[in-house]
């Protein structure tokens, strides 16, 4: 129909006609533009709330996809700073370790006045911490003192971030509880690595880690048997003035201590030997 036709047509309705028309019109196009805004404040919290009913039910890889678009669409808001933390937990909780370590590294970087930096920090600390030793640890018994101890060596830098920076925070009081934990693992972990060298003969190794355990752990249980090693470690090595030193350090801080009359304890099995 050309333009004309269509005005001859509608000259002679009635004005009330012709309003009803633009109404109707009207409404026709405001229904096409009333689609929500999948960028507006309501649709992206609830796409944060529906993230947190999938962490609350354990459907954890779903949440990780709906927190990451929650990060996209609400960048630069607490709602992202919160969807950013949320999604470490949950890769940590999926044993994402690496990544999760990754996203908190991130938010850290990134946000370094936030109001939930204390707790960013207390989860990295908690990532790393990771006390479990899984089936084949507790299978064959070992303990975490006999594990690489890079991971608790971060942990306490994250941790003693954590006090340092934020005395007060809610988390600081379990960190420092896990900051004494981790203290005395690396001392132990010292400890073993010089009554393996020792049992084997290397006594210069055994002197060497066992001095390292007394002059970075010096008020842990595990510096009594370390002296101990070293002064029996100098005697093997023909070096009496070392092993009267260590042997008058051992009796002055340790005068009961059972390793003169025992010697160096021997576990009932190693944790490797499972038969």
């Amino acid at each position: 129909m050309s333009f004309s036709s269509w005005r001859r047509r509608w000259a002679h309705q009635t004005p009330a006609a012709c309003a009803a028309v633009l109404a109707g019109a009207l409404l026709i196009s405001g229904c096409g533009t009333t689609k929500e805004d999948p960028l507006s404040t309501v649709a992206v919290e609830k796409l944060y709330a529906d993230a947190k009913d999938d962490i609350g039910a354990g459907s954890y890889e779903r949440a990780i996809k709906t927190l990451e678009r929650v990060e996209g669409r609400a960048a630069g808001t607490l709602l992202a700073q919160q969807a950013t933390l949320d999604l470490a937990y949950v890769r940590y909780k999926t044993g994402e370790r690496a990544e999760a370590l990754a996203t908190l590294d991130r938010f850290i970087k990134l946000n370094p006045s936030s109001p939930a930096l204390d707790y960013a920090l207390y989860l990295r600390g908690i990532v790393n911490f990771n006390d479990n030793l899984g089936i084949l640890g507790r299978f064959a018994n070992q303990e975490l003192s006999e594990r690489d101890q890079q991971a608790s060596r971060d942990a306490y830098q994250s941790f003693k971030q954590l006090v340092d920076q934020f005395p007060e925070s809610k988390y600081s009081v379990e960190a420092r509880t896990r900051m004494d934990y981790i203290v005395n693992a690396l001392a132990n972990y010292e400890l073993h690595v010089a009554r393996y060298y020792f049992r084997r003969g290397a006594y210069v190794a055994a002197a060497n880690r066992a001095q390292t355990a007394v002059k970075e752990y010096p008020q842990t249980p595990a510096s009594e048997e370390a002296l101990f090693i070293m002064a029996r470690s100098y005697e093997r090595l023909e070096l009496p003035q070392l092993r009267d030193d260590a042997e008058r350090v051992l009796k002055q801080n340790f005068p009961q201590s059972r390793f003169m009359s025992d010697g160096v304890q021997d576990k009932k099995k190693p944790w490797w030997q499972v038969w």
